[in-house]
């Protein structure tokens, strides 16, 4: 499980990456119930919380896009059944989803980037927040086979 502050897109990348160089709270993944309180001062576009089942199965993964919204209380399942959120002075976004990437995206056509919930809302963070593209300096981690090289001990 993680949450993540969107400040910026890599619409290059796929999931938790997709964001760029989010801020990065702590969630303490042992817990079943835990409070988290996210700074005040210089809001993110968006958080965006994911929890990944054990064992693991795609289909459960559970996710939620919110943003900060004085005075408002949300409570409720976080995409799919299964984790219960609860917000305080935040919203949900919804709505999202495969549409929001556009029609002539050529990674619309692998299913690692079109079925990613994280590549389908850093799109619609693009097209209705106006994200900026990450920093330049953000170089994603390397890849075995693309000029990284391995070892094994």
């Amino acid at each position: 499980m993680w949450l993540a502050g969107v400040r910026h897109v890599a619409l290059d990348q796929h999931c938790l990456r997709s964001f760029g160089q989010p801020d990065r709270p702590r969630v303490d993944v042992r817990r079943r119930h835990q409070i988290l309180e996210l700074p005040e001062g210089s809001q993110p576009l968006a958080w965006y919380l994911c929890a990944l089942p054990n064992p693991w199965n795609w289909s459960k993964n559970a996710h939620l896009a919110f943003e900060s919204a004085p005075g408002e209380q949300w409570g409720g399942p976080a995409l799919v059944p299964g984790l219960h959120v609860q917000l305080s002075n935040a919203r949900p976004i919804t709505g999202w989803g495969e549409h929001d990437i556009p029609a002539d995206e050529p990674r619309r056509k692998s299913v690692r980037y079109r079925t990613c919930r994280n590549y389908q809302f850093a799109w619609w963070l693009r097209t209705h927040r106006y994200a900026p593209d990450a920093p330049p300096e953000f170089a994603p981690p390397k890849r075995p086979g693309e000029g990284e090289q391995m070892s094994l001990m």
